[in-house]
């Protein structure tokens, strides 16, 4: 097996000059594009057992890689340049809801997300090499993430593939604007380079009832098709159907979904991304770091209800893994302090969820690609796709912590991860 790469971030983003220093341990290349420093370079990697991502098993095959893509899947290729036998391989994994920019400021409370001081923007590229560093090579950011997309896409810093919003549409009620301000809002999104809607129709977990009407949420489902923006609608209770009806793509949270809704979102194709538990945990974990801050409660007491959601969160899921047909992808609202947690989800969606193991490494590789307009791209080991390949020790079938333990990343066809089993064990989330 090859000696680990180390990486150098070289950051010419004005704001991000104190990169290098932030991230300099993955140092020791020239400046030039992360991602096209490999793109001549023909690469081999043998694996005894792979997830495709698809549903189906490979054993005892080699992985070709040219030009960033897989080429071929041929047990006789060589040289063998990685050689992953004895861990699980599978594509690099899809989270479809996160707050990349979401961090701990200098004093150690929560800071939100959004803000462009050097210091919150180095936050941010670290998150995402956190991010990166567990496994998911692809994410969708709930936040205004556009400026690290495009750094990320133009090779200036290291991190999964970002789709972002620019701003989002929030219910509020009377105070929601009139179809046609909603049309233009849909438009201005567009133009300010965003890759998804994110549409606020309901208020918070614990909260029932449409912040905006079933009127308002159809015009805007309706502007961002015509447009060419996918919609993921914050929705719980009662949104959930309207969201449906409104012909949204994607619903987040679902909290107090009934059978009857998670059926409706199957019958009319709507993707439905739960949270399982790491959002709740990560709350509760760090209540002192978040306790006064915007939006949430002012005492630590404040943070006890939160306890009692966890059975509400699981009693969704449950339903949700006997629905046919239903699309769950996998999204974990990740914020500050549980970036490079990601994988815990997965956990929870099969201890406390009941998902079927292979189902939930499908959510969120093809068809966590698929939600996001890119299955032709990312989320399956076959030719012509991305060369974002991920090794695991342990089988996740079997021993679903596995996810915890990733050994190797490899996005684009760059490998940025390539530990022992042993190194990678002694750092696995508990």
């Amino acid at each position: 097996m090859k000696t680990p790469r180390r990486l150098e971030v070289v950051c010419t983003f004005a704001l991000l000059q104190a990169c290098a220093v932030t991230l300099g341990a993955l140092a020791q290349s020239p400046p030039q594009a992360l991602e096209q420093r490999t793109a001549s370079k023909r690469t081999v990697i043998a694996a005894s057992f792979v997830l495709d991502g698809r549903g189906k098993l490979l054993r005892d095959t080699r992985i070709v890689i040219e030009n960033g893509k897989i080429a071929t899947i041929n047990p006789k290729a060589g040289p063998v340049d990685y050689d992953l036998r004895g861990l699980t391989v599978l594509p690099g994994w899809v989270d479809a809801h996160v707050h990349i920019t979401w961090s701990f400021g200098p004093d150690g409370k929560n800071a939100g997300g959004g803000g462009t001081t050097p210091d919150l923007i180095l936050r941010a590229a670290s998150n995402a090499w956190m991010t990166l560093m567990a496994g998911f090579t692809t994410i969708q950011s709930m936040d205004n993430a556009l400026a690290l997309r495009d750094a990320i896409a133009a090779g200036l810093l290291p991190g999964p593939r970002v789709l972002s919003v620019a701003e989002s549409l929030m219910g509020q009620g009377e105070k929601t604007s009139t179809p046609d301000e909603i049309r233009a809002f849909v438009r201005k999104q567009k133009a300010a380079g965003a890759d998804l809607l994110k549409i606020f129709a309901s208020g918070g977990m614990r909260q029932g009832g449409m912040t905006m009407s079933q009127e308002q949420l159809d015009v805007a489902c309706d502007e961002a098709r015509k447009v060419g923006l996918r919609t993921l609608v914050h929705a719980n209770r009662d949104a959930i159907r309207g969201a449906a009806l409104a012909g949204c793509t994607q619903v987040e949270h679902g909290m107090g979904a009934t059978e009857d809704d998670l059926k409706l979102l199957a019958e009319k194709g709507v993707y439905f991304d739960p949270q399982a538990g790491l959002l709740l945990e990560t709350y509760l974990m760090n209540k002192e770091r978040y306790v006064g801050t915007p939006f949430f409660p002012t005492t630590l007491e404040g943070f006890a209800p939160m306890e009692k959601l966890f059975p509400d969160v699981h009693a969704v899921l449950r339903r949700a893994a006997k629905i046919p047909g239903l699309k769950t992808v996998y999204g974990v609202d990740a914020v500050a302090g549980a970036h490079g947690r990601n994988a815990e989800d997965f956990i929870h969606r099969v201890r406390e969820g009941k998902f079927d193991p292979m189902a939930v490494m499908i959510s969120a590789n093809s068809l966590g690609a698929e939600a996001l307009g890119m299955a032709d791209q990312v989320g399956a080991i076959a030719p012509g796709m991305q060369a974002d390949i991920i090794a695991l020790d342990g089988n996740p079938l079997d021993d679903i912590t596995a996810v915890r333990r990733v050994i190797f990343v490899m996005k684009g066809g760059v490998v940025y991860k390539n530990v022992s089993p042993r190194a990678a064990a002694a750092n696995a989330v508990p």
